[in-house]
């Protein structure tokens, strides 16, 4: 069952990079169904705790929701804009208060940008909220994991990849850990066999995965077959907008460059105007960015397509040990991620 008490969803929500929205009663007056500081988290689908239920809570889970998905709208005019502009930088040095212009409106609202932003809305608890509380309340919405979330496919379960989710157990995002050698997640094991959906499609139900000692966002998977993971993992990019990550570090260089190709393959397929290229990244040496470059300029990919690759992957900042270049690659990630 999801968690129940605002709390617990909003470290599950966070947890699992999915966006979400904190509605907190930040003002009372006269009789009103909750207290001050009455919190509910909504989703897209679902919510935790309640402000008290009839009217108010579903014109504030509506509102949320207008938030998810941008709905809500703002009218900036071409003077507003500019004073807008003059007072942000007089906020600059310490005086004055940004300000909208409400006279000559475009004829065309500008729509929000879905985005992580706070929003207040005020409800005077009468008639037109079916209550009859007689009061008021003020509720602000905070709006959390707007920005497409953060999904990132792993191959190969090495000493770099082992110090790469000590970082990212740490990070809202989701990742998928995917090795052929069983043995590689034996530290990892809790010892209890359940139930547990395959990254990989076509899998019958009735499979039964390993559970491990690992936070919920990162999903490890043993399977022979690496390269048929590239496809399920990429395929929302069809539906759905967000940036795709693919890491390749296995302990195979045919198996690497295997995984490069198949992943340029499928990015190929599901590129167009909306939806770029996933990162693709591979762990190497000058050498060997070399070597597999030049074999994918051979098989007929352009130097453009070929240029996409991140290889050698991470950001110059030194350092061999496992941990610096789980730590470069991040970044490197990380950058990306926010500049988009």
């Amino acid at each position: 069952m999801p968690p129940t008490r605002w709390y617990d969803g909003l470290a599950h929500y966070q947890q699992q990079g999915i966006a979400h929205v904190l509605a907190t009663v930040v003002a009372v007056n006269g009789s009103a169904p909750r207290a001050l500081q009455a919190k509910m988290i909504i989703t897209q689908d679902g919510c935790c705790d309640t402000l008290g239920g009839g009217g108010l809570e579903h014109d504030v889970m509506m509102t949320a929701r207008q938030l998810l998905h941008g709905e809500i709208e703002t009218t900036v005019s071409k003077e507003g804009k500019e004073k807008d502009a003059k007072n942000n930088s007089a906020n600059a040095n310490g005086t004055g208060n940004a300000t909208v212009s409400e006279d000559k409106i475009e004829s065309k609202p500008a729509k929000a940008v879905r985005r992580d932003s706070v929003y207040t809305k005020h409800y005077p608890l009468g008639a037109k909220l079916a209550q009859c509380c007689g009061g008021s309340v003020t509720v602000m919405f905070e709006c959390f994991n707007i920005t497409p979330s953060l999904s990132i496919l792993v191959f190969g379960a090495g000493h770099v990849a082992a110090a790469l989710m000590t970082i990212l157990a740490e990070l809202p995002c989701q990742v998928d850990w995917v090795d052929s050698r069983p043995e590689m997640f034996a530290p990892y094991l809790a010892n209890t066999p359940q139930k547990k959906e395959s990254l990989l499609q076509g899998l019958d139900d009735s499979n039964i995965a390993t559970l491990y000692r690992l936070p919920a966002h990162i999903r490890p998977y043993v399977t022979d077959e690496p390269v048929d993971c590239i496809r399920p993992f990429l395929a929302p990019f069809n539906e759905q907008c967000g940036q795709r990550f693919i890491l390749v570090m296995t302990h195979d260089h045919s198996l690497d460059f295997d995984l490069v190709r198949a992943t340029i393959e499928v990015g190929l397929a599901n590129d167009n105007a909306e939806y770029s290229m996933p990162y693709i990244g591979c762990i190497s040496s000058g050498t060997k960015a070399k070597r597999f470059k030049d074999r994918l300029l051979q098989r007929g990919y352009s130097e453009q397509m070929v240029d996409k690759l991140t290889m050698p992957i991470g950001l110059p900042i030194g350092g061999k040990e496992p941990m610096a270049v789980a730590v470069s690659i991040v970044a490197q990630i990380l950058q990306q991620y926010h500049s988009a």
